[in-house]
């Protein structure tokens, strides 16, 4: 049994708009605008797509806090001067330059027009084949045992795992990687981005959301009520969801 990682779910006051540009940032589409926004590549609403983490840009009625994400998005780029135009037309979008302590680094830290933290990445070879997304990455502060937890509640085996970063990727190849990155301090909020995941066919949802709690997952209360998806935490209190099957 395992579950597969199929979107990026993003909080929002003005989820259309929102969800607008993270279509124009990664050159996808909306795909779908009702409840929710759901972006994901061209050639017609494809969920889930068999590749592509696609974006679920959903409306919360509260803004977004000071503190940092633990969960953000790395954008991959081919070039110096696709890096560069890339974060030009970002800024264009209405991203704004963020500094969440940094650096010099080569790499350009950008905000969404809500104030979501992502990175435009100089080009590096190990993201030639992920898509516009190169990673998902997710601060902790023990990336072994999370690669413990991700490992086994996904089908993504870990590639590679170190006291300071840990990856897991599709079996398969293609799409992005995520990645376990150590980082000190402790989560004070809750996030605005975060992984949703779905149960294979032929796998129940109740049974499979069972299986994380038995790997540290634990039971998360927003006041959801009734829906037809289970949210969780991980072991480090990062949420996620797990979707039940279209």
């Amino acid at each position: 049994m395992a579950l597969r990682p199929v979107q990026v779910n993003i909080k929002a006051l003005d989820h259309p708009a929102v969800g607008r540009f993270w279509a124009e940032a990664l050159g996808w589409h909306v795909q779908a605008s009702g409840a929710t926004t759901y972006v994901g590549p061209g050639g017609g609403l494809r969920w889930p797509h068999p590749v592509a983490l696609g974006i679920d840009v959903v409306p919360v009625p509260e803004p977004r806090t000071a503190a940092k994400n633990r969960v953000h998005l790395d954008l991959a780029t081919t070039s110096a001067a696709h890096q560069e135009e890339l974060v030009a037309r970002l800024l264009a979008l209405g991203a704004t330059p963020a500094d969440v302590g940094q650096g010099e680094v080569p790499w350009t830290v950008l905000a969404d027009p809500e104030g979501n933290e992502f990175c435009v990445l100089e080009p590096r070879d190990v993201y030639r084949d992920t898509g516009p997304i190169a990673a998902v990455v997710v601060d902790c502060a023990d990336p072994r045992a999370m690669a413990r937890f991700w490992g086994e509640a996904t089908d993504w085996p870990v590639r590679e795992v170190s006291d300071d970063h840990a990856v897991l990727r599709a079996a398969g190849g293609g799409g992005p990687y995520l990645e376990l990155l150590r980082v000190p301090g402790q989560k004070t909020a809750p996030d605005r981005v975060h992984l949703d995941l779905l149960p294979y066919p032929g796998d129940d949802k109740e049974v499979e959301a069972a299986r994380l709690r038995t790997l540290g997952a634990r039971d998360l209360d927003l006041g959801q009520g009734d829906v037809p998806w289970t949210c969780l935490t991980d072991p480090e209190d990062h949420e996620f969801c797990v979707l039940a099957l279209p």
